[in-house]
């Protein structure tokens, strides 16, 4: 059976991951007004990718298993057009947007941003600028994690038309879900990178690759346990806890993390028919434009710096709170006027489903 209603909150839970990392890119331009504890959280904001993309191999394992796992390899054109329509159109238009700057740059005769490099553009318009080719980000930065996760869209053909979660047990779930985890701790322990956002230029796609994988074994997890979820969800909630806890402690972040990640979306999905904040009309609404924000935001605070700002390390509270509503504004623009009609007309026009 494939799953065809949405889980609200995990959508309204993205929302939330956006803009931990809408407010990881300007907390340095806020440290003089917030407290130093607040400054080391949102330090942390890195991580909330890390998130997205275990979500989104349980989001993209739910809405296609079936369908690629039936047609196979007839289906694989249908299945990657649809993920192309829903990330590159909004990608093409930020970017053209820096593109846009940059010329008025050269026009006016001021320095380019030191990240935008001419001879780099054709990997971030084709969305391969983080697959190792290019030594460091550049453009709009935050565009990385979708290069990546175009490499995770042409890998999961793979894996869906040759493994069946659903068929394999429990136990062997949980152990390759174990491995995975360990294979990504391997990666960067391998390379001497305690963190997971170091040298993302060169780490970021497996990264990606480890953490999306897990989300599928997630999704598969869900199935079998949404049920009966109530024992379930108290143990991934417990375990989700003490991970979160062992990082506190000094237990690797690229360890600890991906599984605290791994077990609270467990939870977070168990326990989705239940009542819930995260179902609000609002924190969901911000879910659903969560990719404008995220793809747009660090775009629009170098322009916002640029006409507001006189010191970038020290914006008034007052300053990041506008920038913060224009993001909004931006965001729902984008999402309502040209992201879901770029999507649906990029849909009407590609390879039929099988």
């Amino acid at each position: 059976m494939q799953v065809r209603h949405e889980l609200r909150p995990l959508t309204s839970a993205r929302g939330i991951a956006a803009w931990y990392v809408v407010l990881y890119h300007i907390r340095e331009s806020a440290s003089g007004s917030l407290p130093q504890g607040v400054i080391d959280f949102l330090a942390k904001g890195y991580l909330a990718v890390d998130f997205f993309f275990v979500l989104s191999g349980f989001v993209i394992w739910l809405n296609y298993r079936s369908l690629l796992g039936e047609h196979r390899w007839r289906a694989v054109p249908h299945f990657l057009w649809r993920r192309l329509a829903r990330i590159w159109p909004l990608h093409l238009l930020v970017l053209l947007g820096a593109v846009g700057f940059a010329l008025a740059c050269v026009a006016t005769g001021r320095a380019l941003p030191p990240d935008y490099r001419w001879e780099t553009l054709p990997f971030h318009l084709l969305l391969l600028q983080n697959w190792g080719f290019l030594p460091e980000l550049g453009w709009n930065v935050p565009a990385w994690s979708i290069s990546c996760e175009l490499g995770a869209y042409l890998v999961f053909p793979l894996l869906v038309t040759r493994i069946d979660w659903q068929r394999t047990s429990t136990p062997v779930l949980i152990a390759l879900l174990g491995l995975l985890m360990l294979g990504l701790f391997g990666v960067f322990t391998a390379m001497g990178k305690p963190l997971l956002g170091n040298d993302i230029p060169h780490l970021g796609l497996p990264r990606c690759l480890f953490e999306f994988a897990m989300g599928t074994i997630v999704a598969a997890l869900w199935l079998r346990w949404r049920d009966a979820p109530n024992r379930p969800a108290l143990i991934a909630g417990v375990l989700g806890v003490a991970g979160l806890a062992a990082y506190f402690a000094g237990a690797p972040e690229t360890l600890a993390l991906p599984f605290t990640f791994v077990t609270f979306l467990l939870m977070l999905a168990l326990t989705s028919e239940r009542p819930s904040p995260m179902k609000g009309r609002m924190i969901h609404w911000f879910g659903e434009i969560s990719y404008a924000t995220y793809l747009a935001h660090a775009f629009l605070y170098m322009l916002f710096k640029i006409a507001f700002v006189s010191d970038v390390n020290d914006v008034p509270l007052p300053l990041i709170g506008l920038f913060l509503l224009i993001v909004v504004a931006v965001s729902a623009a984008l999402y309502h006027g040209f992201e879901l009609p770029a999507q649906k007309w990029m849909n009407r026009r590609g390879p039929k489903r099988p």
